[in-house]
């Protein structure tokens, strides 16, 4: 059965095309546009504050498809001193030796609203901010899940055989698995994983974390702003131990729960971040982790569509994942607990 617009349903969303129409600069926000790069800075930015991941990695405009990346850090010491007497100082090479090159894929984030849905949520006067704000809540969760599980920028995606958006981009996982298998750990003395527990590869998260900074670079290594990024299931198994050895003390448990009770691991701040597989750990800087976007490469267009009794959203740009430095990054994965 067709379902239409209510009329007051058709007025807020002339009015959301209106709010976007003005904040985009353009007469109608039903033709395909082109977003100016400063608003699509703007647009970023409002994308980010959705996430607090995001917000502490780089997430930047560039203004080619390919080129060299962004942030290059360095790989060692550049003080010394030199006899000028006898030898001619030589400026130091401190760029780091990895790949320093960047690819970006266009990407899509299209968004249908059902007529009944904008007649259920029109009784809400900041209808269009609200749509907005949901909208870039998701293309943030969306670009974070991509970061952490997308194997390859596939020409068709499939979102039912890859529901994490594997087949979207090449996220910072696969690169390094990619371009340094030496610092990806994914199988122990047993094969195809790595063990965690009682006569495992790791008797405890605190080891497996140490052992994973050791395969970042160590001219690298010690400068003070490595983290770990480590899985859920990895930090619950932790966690069960901590409930186990303070059964019947109800304040310990809390202090478990506030996640007060242990802030490191292996020696490193210790952060769990949405959509990061549950079995893996990551030791690296937050400022070593980017994403680029294309700042001219941004497009818009949002239309009524009564074919499907909905609106329609189509948003995109050119999108990909860096690591910055390539010794500054560790991975192990495919980590499975073992019982006592």
């Amino acid at each position: 059965m067709a379902y239409s617009l209510s009329a007051y349903g058709a007025q807020m969303f002339a009015e959301m095309q209106a709010a976007m129409a003005e904040t985009y600069g353009v007469t109608l926000a039903s033709k395909t546009f082109s977003v100016e790069p400063s608003i699509a800075q703007e647009l970023n930015e409002a994308i980010t504050a959705q996430a607090d991941f995001l917000e502490r990695i780089n997430v930047i405009g560039v203004d080619e498809i390919k080129g060299q990346k962004v942030f290059l850090g360095t790989t060692g010491p550049v003080t010394g001193r030199t006899n000028t007497k006898t030898t001619d100082r030589l400026a130091k090479d401190a760029s780091d030796l990895s790949d320093d090159t960047y690819e970006l894929f266009s990407t899509e984030s299209d968004v249908s609203l059902a007529y009944a849905k904008i007649d259920a949520w029109a009784k809400f006067p900041d209808f269009h901010v609200r749509y907005s704000a949901a909208v870039q809540k998701q293309i943030a969760l969306d670009r974070i899940m991509i970061g952490f599980h997308g194997i390859q920028a596939a020409a068709q995606t499939d979102i039912t055989l890859y529901p994490l958006l594997q087949d979207v981009n090449k996220g910072w996982l696969q690169i390094a698995r990619e371009q340094i298998p030496q610092q990806v750990l994914k199988e122990g003395k047993v094969a195809g994983k790595v063990t965690m527990g009682p006569d495992g590869d790791y008797e405890n998260l605190d080891s497996l974390v140490h052992d994973t900074k050791q395969m970042v670079d160590e001219r690298v290594r010690d400068g003070g702003d490595l983290i770990a990024i480590i899985g859920s299931d990895l930090l619950a198994a932790d966690k069960a131990k901590l409930y186990a050895n303070q059964a019947g003390k109800p304040t310990e448990k809390e202090r478990i729960e506030s996640q007060q009770v242990i802030a490191t691991y292996g020696g490193l701040p210790a952060f769990s971040v949405p959509h990061f597989p549950a079995n893996a750990v990551v030791v690296t800087s937050f400022d070593n982790l980017s994403i680029y976007y294309q700042a001219s490469s941004w497009r818009k267009q949002t239309i009524d569509n009564p074919k499907r009794s909905r609106v329609e959203d189509f948003n995109s740009r050119n999108e990909g994942y860096v690591i910055e430095q390539l010794e500054k990054f560790a991975l192990t994965e495919n980590v499975e607990v073992v019982a006592a």
